[in-house]
């Protein structure tokens, strides 16, 4: 058995030995050490000896902030030495670099957070940390996690999230209509949910429970919601083409709009651009300081609209159709989409614009298709896909982490967190007993409440508080059931 020992001399005869430091390889040759880890003993060596001049005195004595068992010197397998090299790298950069990692259970490498303008990382790992299009090439980027054996994370289980796997909150929701085509609840930033059932949109106050009657249509329906980017404006769409603006705090409605021939399944704000999608295949763009109805119609789906999202710069509006299309328009050219994709076989009303990286679109595909699909919406290509196996009917990135959160139809009603490095499942929730047709997210990020057939809302504890800035929560919630009207 070989043994591997580092000592610190001072005497005037070894100056020329390593610095003052000298490696002594003791017992059989059959266990060489390699030059590499020679070199990785050596920088040790000199670091400690660097350390050791910064104290008055012979003698230096770490400070060590975690507790060690001493090992018996017997053959390990090959798996406890990666295992143990693993450990060892993970103190190294806690101790002398002072990083404080967030760790997960998966295999491979280990990777560090740069906390102190130190970086860690296999040279096979490539980071993205920009959208420039010349090495704009994966959405899979995720700065925020590294990875350690599972023999090791094991043991660091504090550092593992875990997420609720069933709802901390449900309402009740009579007549929400189970149709994949409309767009019933939303929650704005003023910490408010909206939801359409049948004739009448109601409001639900996250922070006082409190809810409330917005409107009842006579003679119509309510197909779609949205709130404004600011303010308590709301737009709502009905069956027979309307689009109205309600003033939410004064429960008033403000204007509205008679410019679709048939219902309006979709609603989308950009400051004060408010753009509509409908079943007469039109979109139409408005501003709502104007006088007039609108101020551009867009015919390029040749069938129902029924998805629209605003880039968070509102500069790109992306939209799906039940013609299977995804389209990419600009904000400075309205009369013809600047990019086309046709690779989706089903119907697109999933449609999500990451906001951590810049021009990043995530769509997806309905029964036909399952997939969701990464684009490149400055250049126009598709980046990759991910076979669900089921209906997508919403995706939404999140607002704190590189994830993405999908809800299902056909055949599994799942509500799935993905993290986007490698697209690997973080959760699946299940709880409703129809496909999860809506989706909406607090204010904060930390909460997302689902809508189904099943005639019921859903709320689902994402993330804690303890993984955000200790910022105060907007949403206060409590457990227990209630009927939103």
């Amino acid at each position: 058995m070989s043994k591997l020992k580092l000592q610190f001399c001072s005497g005037p005869s070894l100056q020329s030995s390593f610095d003052k430091n000298q490696i002594i390889l003791q017992g059989n040759q059959q266990d060489p050490i390699s030059s590499l880890q020679q070199e990785n003993l050596i920088n040790l060596g000199n670091t400690e000896q660097k350390r050791r001049s910064n104290y008055a005195g012979d003698r230096f004595i770490p400070t060590i902030k975690k507790k060690f068992s001493i090992l018996t010197e017997t053959k390990a397998p090959a798996q406890d030495i990666a295992s143990s090299q693993a450990a060892l790298e993970m103190l190294y950069k806690q101790q002398i670099l002072n990083q404080d990692p967030i760790m997960e259970s998966e295999s491979g490498s280990l990777k560090f957070i740069n906390q102190n303008n130190f970086q860690y990382k296999n040279e096979h790992v490539h980071y993205i940390d920009s959208i420039d299009p010349k090495n704009y090439n994966s959405p899979l980027v995720d700065h925020k996690y590294f990875a350690l054996p599972e023999t090791i994370s094991s043991q660091y289980g504090k550092y593992i999230r875990k997420i609720p796997k069933v709802p901390f909150k449900v309402l009740d929701a009579p007549q929400l209509q189970d149709d994949f085509y409309l767009n019933l609840i939303d929650w704005s930033t003023y910490n408010t949910l909206s939801v359409a059932l049948n004739n009448s949109v109601y409001l639900w106050n996250a922070q006082s429970q409190k809810v409330t009657k917005l409107l009842d249509l006579c003679n119509d329906v309510v197909t779609s919601v949205g709130w404004s980017l600011r303010g308590p404006l709301l737009g709502v769409g009905t069956n027979n083409g309307e689009v109205q603006i309600w003033d939410a705090c004064k429960l008033q409605k403000v204007r509205t709009f008679k410019s679709h021939t048939a219902r309006v399944g979709t609603l989308c704000f950009a400051e004060s651009i408010l753009s509509s999608g409908s079943r007469d295949k039109l979109i139409i763009q408005r501003d709502i300081r104007q006088k007039e109805d609108y101020f551009f119609k867009s015919l390029a789906h040749k069938q129902e609209v029924c998805g629209l999202k605003w880039s968070p710069d509102s500069q790109l509006l992306a939209s799906g159709g039940n013609d299977n299309k995804l389209y990419i328009w600009s904000s400075a050219q309205y009369d013809k989409p600047i990019f086309k994709f046709n690779e989706h076989q089903a119907a697109v009303k999933a449609i999500a614009w990451s906001p951590h990286q810049h021009g990043l679109l995530a769509s997806g595909g309905g029964t036909a298709d399952k997939t969701i699909r990464f684009w490149n919406a400055l250049e126009g290509r598709m980046l990759s896909k991910e076979d669900t196996g089921s209906q997508v009917c919403n995706l939404m990135f999140s607002k704190m982490e590189n994830e993405l959160i999908s809800t299902h139809g056909y055949s599994q009603h799942q509500i799935i967190l993905w993290k986007c490095n490698g697209m690997k499942r973080i959760a699946t929730l299940i709880g409703h007993t129809s496909r999860v047709l809506y989706l909406a997210m607090s204010p904060d990020g930390y909460t997302i409440v689902t809508g189904a057939g099943d005639e019921t809302l859903r709320f689902w504890s994402i993330y804690t508080q303890s993984m955000g800035n200790q910022q105060n929560s907007k949403c206060q919630l409590a457990p227990h059931n209630i009927s939103i009207r």
